[in-house]
């Protein structure tokens, strides 16, 4: 790859102050470590992305969109690709009665927040989860017996050459358990249209506090990390499968099985991310052994 003739290209339309050379993961994910992506890209509009995108699938570069890098973990040798941040240009969110629309960079905490103040209620379980719109529905994100397949209505997708937008209804987005077809297309989010249903502003208020207070007691938000580590398995939940192994506590380098809960892995303040890497093998080899469930990462690791 050559990266210069790259910066070249997207400069035409793209500013090089939007562009980092060797960018460190350790800023731009949640786990706070791991090595460099040889580029990273910042694109101000839809437009930029596409540019950007079709001029990437024209050189056959290896790349990627993510948002704030909340379930992803690069290698610590560096990802030889184009990183493509979801940033500022994508947040805007609009109340439309009982629907909501969001750009694919705004926070799932300011989507929830936007909908408190509209006195609309459904999206409460998401107002503690880290992370963006874009990746809760390249994920179906969920928590507290919530997930986005329950409220999303609709979706603008940019195609991933970078050459169409066009509409997907929510049955065409084949939502299931942290999954959706986004992750085999490889198209691109860029906004989503939740469907809402009109509520009573105090009671949707104080179940975004006790969703946050049982967060903080329960989940090690003190630490680095990139929430629940593992898939869950049907039938089971990884963190007391993980527990019933013994290994709540367990630490590879800087790397730590959460104490609080186990179904974290956590950046105790030193950890590489092979640290974390071979803390996950331990804790998927051991479990499979104890109990003969395989453990699947929900993390993202690339690199």
């Amino acid at each position: 790859m050559n990266i210069n003739q790259i910066i070249d290209e997207l400069s035409l339309q793209i500013d090089k102050t939007r562009m980092i050379l060797d960018a460190p993961m350790k800023e731009y994910t949640s786990f706070k470590t791991g090595g460099t992506a040889a580029l990273l890209v910042k694109p101000d509009s839809s437009d930029e992305l596409s540019y950007a995108l079709r001029v990437l699938k024209n050189h056959e570069i290896a790349h990627l969109v993510i948002g704030n890098g909340t379930n992803l973990l690069v290698k610590d040798a560096g990802y030889n690709g184009v990183l493509i941040k979801i940033g500022e240009a994508f947040q805007e969110i609009s109340v439309l009665g009982e629907r909501i629309e969001a750009g694919a960079g705004a926070s799932l905490y300011a989507v929830a927040n936007e909908a408190c103040k509209a006195s609309l209620t459904g999206f409460e379980f998401a107002s503690g989860i880290p992370g963006t719109i874009g990746g809760a529905v390249f994920m179906n994100a969920g928590a507290y017996d919530g997930e986005i397949s329950q409220i999303i209505e609709s979706a603008e997708i940019l195609s991933a050459d970078g050459t169409r937008v066009f509409t997907m209804e929510k049955d065409d987005l084949n939502l299931s358990y942290r999954s959706s077809i986004l992750q085999s297309t490889g198209d691109i989010l860029l906004k989503a249209t939740f469907r809402l249903t009109k509520g009573d502003h105090k009671k949707i208020s104080d179940r975004m506090n006790e969703l946050a207070m049982r967060r903080s007691e329960k989940q090690p938000l003190d630490y680095p990390s990139a929430g629940s580590f593992f898939k869950r398995p049907k039938g089971h939940f990884a963190g007391k499968l993980i527990q019933d192994a013994g290994l709540r506590g367990l630490t590879v380098g800087g790397a730590q099985v959460s104490t609080l809960h186990a179904g974290f892995i956590i950046n105790t303040g030193s950890a590489t991310a092979s640290d974390i890497i071979n803390l996950m093998e331990i804790v998927r080899s051991t479990v499979y052994e104890e109990s003969g469930v395989l453990l699947e990462p929900e993390v993202r690791i690339i690199g």
